[in-house]
C-alpha cells in the first residue's frame, strides 16, 4: 500500500476546481465535506492517478493563517492514510475537494474518524456494486 501524496494527485487546476464547484457533486460527515466529480483530468495514462485531491479551510472559520494551514495539514494526512478505502473502490477518475467546515476544533483521531466515515459514505453513495451480488441479496 502506498502511502504518499504525491504532486501528481494534488488538485492545481483552475479550471477542474471550477468544474467541481459548478458541475460536482457533494457529500458530507459533520465537519468535513467532499465535494467531487468523475471524469477525467488532463491525460490520466500519461500521470496515471486515479484521484486529484485539493483541501481547503475557510477563512471564515479561522482567521488566522496557523490554524487554516494547520486543518490543512490534518485534512491532508487523514486523506494520505485513508485513501485506499477511495482508490480500491473507484474504477474511474476522480476530482475531489476536502473542506473542514466548523469554527470547532477537532482532534486528529475525531478528525481521522470523521474522514475514514465520509469515504465510506461516499463509496456506498457512487460505487455500484456488481449484479450477482444484489441479485442474491434480493432473493433472501
Amino acid at each position: 500500500m502506498n502511502f504518499t501524496y504525491p504532486k501528481n494527485e494534488k488538485l492545481k487546476s483552475k479550471i477542474t476546481i471550477g468544474l467541481l464547484f459548478t458541475e460536482g457533486k457533494s457529500v458530507s460527515k459533520y465537519p468535513l465535506r467532499l465535494v467531487y466529480k468523475a471524469g477525467s483530468f488532463g491525460n490520466p495514462e500519461v500521470s496515471g492517478e486515479k484521484i486529484k485531491m485539493g483541501v481547503s479551510v475557510s477563512k471564515k472559520n479561522f482567521k488566522k493563517a496557523v490554524d487554516r494551514n494547520y486543518f490543512k495539514r490534518v485534512l491532508r494526512e487523514t486523506y494520505r492514510l485513508n485513501k485506499h478505502l477511495l482508490i480500491d473502490n473507484l474504477d474511474q477518475p476522480y476530482s475531489f475537494m476536502f473542506f473542514y467546515q466548523t469554527k470547532d476544533r477537532l482532534t486528529y483521531e475525531e478528525i481521522n474518524t470523521k474522514t475514514i466515515q465520509l469515504f465510506e459514505k461516499f463509496i456506498a453513495q457512487n460505487i455500484k456494486k456488481p449484479a450477482s451480488e444484489s441479485d442474491s441479496i434480493s432473493e433472501i
